[in-house]
């Protein structure tokens, strides 16, 4: 399997390649030169086996030859046996066609945990085997920060920095980053918001000199391996639920993308996942799209529902690639629009190819409480914001006989203050981070400025290099 860039001027790299660069040199993002598919017996053989071997095999054709397919399936083993559930992503029924997956029995408590603890250790592996060092920087929204750290904390060929924007997080989401006390983790509060924490992520990668002093790589969505180990749980569901011989839909909170082009990724590999529901709070630039073709910035707005404050959806762009058969030179030219003016004008017929698979769904802050309230009276299930405003998407869109999957992608403990305003109920943490408020934390607080944070990165690196 080889992958080239969305925009079309960076080299064409294996699967270790797109690992260890992470963004293109280009600005664009990797995605692979043609997407493997599997026919209906292959996916029946599939049915009921533990998630680490639907994993390995989904994985396998974007993997290819890059690493041995005995280590692979080892690692993919060695990853899932530490979930806190059997079945690791087990669905629970909420209403008669409804069903959340739930991806939050990982050691951070969301749905970021299934790709990371994967990529840690596929990055430990490749950096072993070619004798070299890399330092990650990533930009969080709240679940992104704290499963990168748990993945790659202590590795001892890995510096990592994660910046997230002060202030606009869940405390239990930022307590996870900075607690964990790491000689090779770096956590850094920049004074804005999301998209200024991602925007700063792009230009350490779009100074090449610093990335290549850095040996810079990423750990968040830009990543292709994020994609491509978050493409299992999906088959596991539809699987689970009679794929390939029956249609599923899927209702997926998101903001920047990269959890619902996985669902897409899987539909693309020969499952029945019809329509793909993108869940949005106020922040809602994908709905808007979906609605009315108004791919638009506004500024950010806090919700109750931080991960999905974002108006800069990275993972966006490796749809448009799709959505104009793959013309390279089109797709950065709306993104250099998009980057210049706020606005990125896809063309009608483009659009019009998006919104038969795709449809959006919009929420509030009251109606995400409301859903909350909802799923505890109706059906005594306790969701977070996020898993709450998917389960309002699926209900929107429910079609007759058509089961819906909805990405359950954090606990509710994260966001204890929402879920107890709207339940009554306060949820607490698993008993392994039950301390979590009377650990220390380790961060710093800098400017939503280049400079101060190639510095303090510089200096992250310099220290363990000759420490």
């Amino acid at each position: 399997m080889r992958y080239v860039s969305t925009r079309g001027e960076a080299p064409v790299r294996d699967f270790a390649g797109v690992l260890l660069a992470g963004l293109a040199e280009d600005g664009g993002l990797y995605v692979p030169e043609s997407w493997p598919s599997f026919d209906a017996a292959t996916w029946r053989v599939l049915r009921g086996r533990p998630y680490a071997e639907i994993a390995t095999a989904v994985m396998r054709p974007y993997v290819g030859d890059a690493i041995d397919p005995d280590t692979f399936a080892a690692l993919c083993r060695e990853t899932y046996d530490g979930f806190g559930h059997a079945a690791v992503v087990p669905l629970v029924q909420t209403a008669p066609a409804t069903f959340v997956q739930e991806l939050f029995h990982g050691p951070t408590l969301a749905f970021k945990d299934l790709a990371l603890q994967l990529v840690g250790r596929l990055f430990d592996h490749v950096l072993s085997r070619e004798g070299r060092r890399i330092a990650i920087v990533g930009a969080t929204s709240g679940d992104t920060g704290s499963a990168a750290i748990a993945a790659c904390a202590g590795r001892a060929r890995i510096n990592i920095m994660i910046l997230h924007p002060d202030g606009r997080t869940s405390a239990v989401q930022r307590r996870q980053m900075t607690t964990v006390d790491a000689a090779n983790v770096r956590n850094v509060a920049v004074a804005g918001t999301f998209d200024d924490c991602q925007d700063l992520v792009k230009a350490m990668f779009a100074d090449a000199p610093f990335r290549d002093e850095m040996a810079l790589s990423a750990v968040n969505s830009i990543n292709w391996a994020r994609i491509a180990a978050q493409i299992p749980y999906y088959a596991a569901a539809a699987l689970a639920l009679g794929a390939p011989d029956r249609p599923v839909d899927v209702a997926v909170p998101t903001g920047n993308f990269g959890n619902v082009l996985a669902a897409w990724a899987a539909s693309r590999m020969g499952l029945p996942i019809e329509r793909l529901i993108v869940g949005s709070n106020r922040n809602d630039i994908l709905v808007r799209f979906l609605d009315a073709n108004d791919m638009s910035a506004r500024p950010v707005e806090p919700s109750l529902s931080p991960s999905m404050d974002i108006q800069v959806s990275s993972n966006f762009e490796r749809l448009l690639f799709e959505l104009l058969d793959r013309d390279a030179a089109a797709t950065a030219g709306l993104m250099r629009a998009f980057r210049a003016t706020g606005r990125m004008p896809v063309p009608d017929a483009a659009w019009r190819r998006a919104t038969a698979r795709f449809m959006g769904f919009r929420l509030d802050d009251a109606g995400t409480t409301a859903a909350m309230a909802a799923a505890w009276r109706e059906s005594g299930y306790l969701a977070d914001p996020h898993t709450a405003v998917g389960l309002a998407a699926a209900a929107r869109h429910a079609r007759p006989g058509v089961p819906v999957i909805v990405a359950g992608t954090a606990h509710p403990a994260k966001f204890p203050d929402a879920v107890e305003a709207a339940t009554g109920i306060r949820p607490a943490l698993p008993a392994a981070l039950a301390d979590l408020f009377e650990r220390e934390e380790h961060y710093i607080r800098l400017p939503a400025e280049l400079a101060p944070l190639q510095s303090e990165l510089r200096a992250l690196v310099g220290r363990n290099r000759h420490g």
